[in-house]
């Protein structure tokens, strides 16, 4: 039986023993220091993100120096001094040493792990961070941390020197570290990784499997420090005997702890400590299962690859979590069934049968580069309906896929959604300029998982009892009478989605074909067969009667642009006219807070869009729901655009001039009780590359590193047409985007000055040309206005002075726009210095503010031992 005084005594000795030199303070300040240099590096201030993750993707390597430098000399340092004979003599079991000195290098180790907390004050001060996202991190460092320790005490208690079980320490931790590595596919090795069992508390998840491993591992550690420290007891005849008896022990106890992990995970039980939730299911799903006809039951099947490359592991692992999540509460109302898909298997065919699309990921095994296909999708379904979701993506809300799906299958009917075919090609179909046919947008594929979705002709009277909400994208690639047939459509009070574009991009620049300035294109045929000439386009492409309807102003060809980048990771790559929506513009209301549709959603992006502004004389309401920040402005069509054989491209480097409205890019436009039409429902948004294919990618994939809004507002807004809020919560339900505030706030300042000094340069060109175009001017009048001169004379004079000035204003030309460019960058240089100041300003700040506890209570304590040994020294035996 264990006695706790005992235990006590041998914990309070090593803690003072440690601390009582200034090697222990030296350590706890080296750590806490390499954290902060870890954790507030370049590519910190790069990601703007207020969290911790740059720490934590060095941290167990810096467990590698801290857990031996903390342990070494356990054991090794009683052997060298010859005190582990006279420790061992004590009235005090081997397993009451053990505890103790485990219970004290854990207790140094905390000290020094309170020590490095500092890191989330410089992070609070510097930006908002998620707390219950810091409590699962600093957690999962502790117990990362916890067991390793037994670990190098483990190599500690195999020699006496403390320099060699400094380096048999980080060997043997080392194991754990990078196991991981040697087979990144195979899912055992991967549970058997301290990385990978890390993961979880990094995003804010407290999980059982997890917590299991790092108590298993320290367990399974302290046994063979316990085997080592028993060996003593052993008589010489003995030794093998003994020695293969507790090898058989110890394997074991390894078999017995890898199979309560395995039986664990397997339950994944998981306690989700962020603020919004996001990992647990919301009660919205919760109340949904509990609704569910018993007599049409729901069931899902996932179709799952049993191993699956790095990056889709953890998307893997919260599926299953979740999928378990759901079965459990259905109870005979939802069951789940996991299917492993196998390579070439009857359950691959079976998963491609039901449109289960798999993904080919590139992978890298033994050094040579690999293409695996990855199945990670769900048929869910009952007796009266079925969804399929082909695959669960990096960017996939996965609770709110399955959710919508268990929710449209468990109801009798759907409602239905009308698109009309317009030149976008929404449902694809034969492209004579991509010289085949074009599969559907992906929008259609994600309308029709909640929704029955039909095609809509314009060249007929659109049905008002067909559908529930008609979307309309390019409406002014339209004919007349096609064109009249949506007005008509509108007027009635139908919902309406309407997403028009002045310079649409989609299709790789393929849609620039479509801007509404630009004409139809000619309709395909046979080759040799001449075709009639396309009817034009109503109105050229301004959507008149439509803008009167809905009493707004909208010009076909203005572009906005908007200098507002919250990723300085690759803010100088992206032009102004991608512009970022959000609240972190200085716009508060870039997103309205007053509608369900976009309160609550934190970044969208969009592609060239245009403007929209309400008519003065109005009486429709116009509700905002898409803002630019203040550093924006608008493009003519001749200032974006330049003409290229039989199109245009678009100008890499137009002349902006910021006008610091907030332009909006969407709006809402409903009927008053002062209104002539009544009941109009229609939401307008001034860019149709926001639902293209590009940026569901883009969202799917999370690429660059994004987490946009897009296909959230896209769906929310025919969600609201329709009267149908269920989803709407739930599919805004993501963790909050936290940035550096305060790195934010000072750059602002610098950034601002760089957008008004470009448009300085910019002006001051301009002012240049039009003097070189003046001058030709006045020498062309002077030559026609001079009598001495006959009109065949003056024809020649001014075709010389012509191409004298064409060449003159040639080089004037080049020469002003090489100065241009040289201040522009210098005014970027300038601006980039400026900004790098502050971060590392704040990267010094961050790095010396830490370990500045540390230091104080180590000179403190140096100070109280110094006094303390001089009151015990008689005053006529001290130095003078």
């Amino acid at each position: 039986m264990l006695r706790n005084n005992v235990v006590l005594a041998v914990f309070k000795r090593n803690v003072q023993s440690y601390f009582s030199g200034v090697l222990g303070y030296l350590f706890i300040v080296v750590f806490v220091v390499a954290g902060a240099f870890a954790a507030f590096n370049q590519q910190f201030f790069a990601n703007n993100q207020a969290n911790l993750d740059q720490l934590s993707l060095w941290y167990p390597l810096l467990l590698l120096f801290i857990i031996p430098a903390i342990t070494m000399g356990v054991w090794a340092d009683e052997k060298k001094l010859g005190t582990d004979e006279l420790l061992f003599t004590l009235p005090a079991s081997d397993l009451e040493v053990l505890l103790g000195k485990f219970l004290a290098v854990l207790a140094v180790y905390t000290i020094a792990l309170l020590f490095s907390v500092t890191h989330i004050f410089v992070l609070s001060s510097i930006g908002n961070p998620d707390m219950g996202l810091m409590f699962t991190t600093y957690f999962g460092y502790w117990l990362a941390g916890a067991s390793l320790l037994s670990a190098g005490m483990f190599a500690s208690a195999l020699t006496s020197s403390t320099t060699v079980a400094f380096v048999l320490g980080t060997v043997i931790c080392a194991i754990p570290v990078f196991i991981g590595q040697v087979a990144p596919s195979s899912n055992l090795i991967q549970s058997l990784s301290l990385v990978e069992q890390f993961q979880d508390f990094n995003t804010g998840v407290l999980p059982l499997a997890s917590v299991l491993y790092f108590i298993s591992l320290a367990i399974m550690m302290l046994y063979l420090n316990r085997v080592l420290i028993t060996r003593r007891h052993w008589s010489s005849h003995e030794q093998n005997s003994m020695g293969l008896q507790y090898l058989v022990r110890t394997i074991s106890l390894a078999v017995i702890l890898i199979s309560v992990n395995a039986i664990v995970s397997y339950g994944s039980s998981r306690i989700d400590m962020t603020s919004e939730r996001v990992y647990s299911l919301s009660q919205t799903t919760k109340d949904l299962i509990s609704k569910i006809d018993d007599k049409n039951p729901v069931t899902i099947e996932a179709f799952i690859s049993p191993e699956v490359s790095r990056e889709y592991v953890p998307i893997r692992k919260r599926l299953i979590g979740l999928l378990r999540e759901y079965d459990q509460l259905g109870g005979k109302r939802l069951q789940v069934r996991f299917v492993d898909v196998e390579p070439f298997s009857k359950e691959e065919e079976e998963a491609r049968l039901l449109d289960i699309s798999p993904q080919r990921v590139q992978t890298e095994r033994g050094g040579r580069a690999y293409v695996e296909t990855i199945f990670m999708g769900a048929v869910v379904k009952s007796a009266t309906d079925e969804v399929v979701i082909p695959f669960f993506n990096v960017g996939t809300p996965i609770e709110y896929e399955l959710t919508r799906s268990i929710r449209t299958v468990s109801k009798d009917d759907r409602l239905t959604v009308g698109i009309l075919n317009t030149d976008a090609s929404i449902f694809g179909g034969l492209d004579m300029s991509m010289g085949g046919n074009q599969p559907p947008w992906l929008i259609v594929s994600e309308l029709k998982k909640q929704y029955r979705v039909e095609q809509v002709s314009p060249d007929s009277p659109i049905s008002d009892t067909d559908y529930d909400v008609l979307l309309a994208v390019l409406p002014s690639s339209l004919t007349e009478p096609q064109l009249k047939n949506l007005v008509d459509y509108v007027k009635k009070g139908k919902p309406t989605l309407i997403c028009d574009d002045p310079l649409p991009v989609f299709g790789g620049g393929r849609g620039i074909q479509m801007a509404p300035r630009m004409p139809k294109p000619s309709p395909g045929g046979m080759m040799g067969m001449r075709q009639p000439p396309p009817t034009p386009k109503a109105y050229e492409g301004r959507l008149t009667p439509l803008m009167n309807l809905l009493e707004i102003a909208w010009d076909n060809g203005e572009v906005v642009f908007d200098y507002f980048n919250p990723h300085p990771e690759f803010a100088e790559v992206v032009r102004p006219e991608l512009i970022f929506i959000s609240p972190k513009s200085g716009t508060k209301s870039a997103f309205s807070l007053d509608s369900n549709i976009t309160s609550g959603l934190q970044e969208m992006l969009t592609f060239f869009p245009g403007s929209i502004r309400p008519r003065k004389d109005r009486d429709l309401n116009f509700e905002p729901l898409l803002r630019t920040g203040p550093n924006s402005g608008l493009l003519a069509w001749g200032e974006i655009t330049s003409p290229f054989f039989n199109s245009v491209r678009i100008v890499q480097d137009p002349v902006r001039v910021i006008d610091e409205h907030a332009h909006v890019l969407a709006a809402h436009i409903t009927s008053t009780p002062k209104s002539k039409v009544k009941g109009l429902n229609v939401i307008f948004v001034a860019d149709a590359d926001l639902i293209s294919d590009e940026l569901f990618n883009i969202r799917e994939r999370q690429a660059f590193g994004l987490k946009i809004d897009n296909v959230t507002f896209l769906l929310n807004c025919v969600d609201q047409l329709a009267g149908d809020d269920s989803y709407i919560s739930l599919r805004k339900r993501r963790q909050k985007h936290r940035t550096l505030t305060l790195v934010e706030r000072e750059t602002s300042v610098f950034i601002k000055e760089r957008n008004a000094e470009r448009e300085k340069a910019n002006e001051v060109a301009e002012a240049k040309l039009e003097e070189a175009r003046d001058r030709l001017k006045e020498q062309r009048e002077k030559i026609e206005k001079d009598p001495s001169m006959d009109s065949r004379e003056k024809q020649i004079r001014l075709r010389m002075a012509e191409e004298n000035e064409s060449r003159r204003l040639e080089v004037d030309e080049a020469k002003i726009e090489r100065e241009k460019q040289q201040q522009v960058e210098k005014i970027k240089a300038q601006t980039e210095r400026q900004i790098r100041e502050i971060e590392n300003r704040i990267r010094w700040y961050a790095i010396l503010v830490p370990p500045f506890p540390a230091i104080l209570l180590g000179i403190c304590f140096l100070f109280f031992r110094l006094k303390h040994e001089n009151q015990n020294i008689a005053p006529d035996r001290r130095l003078k």
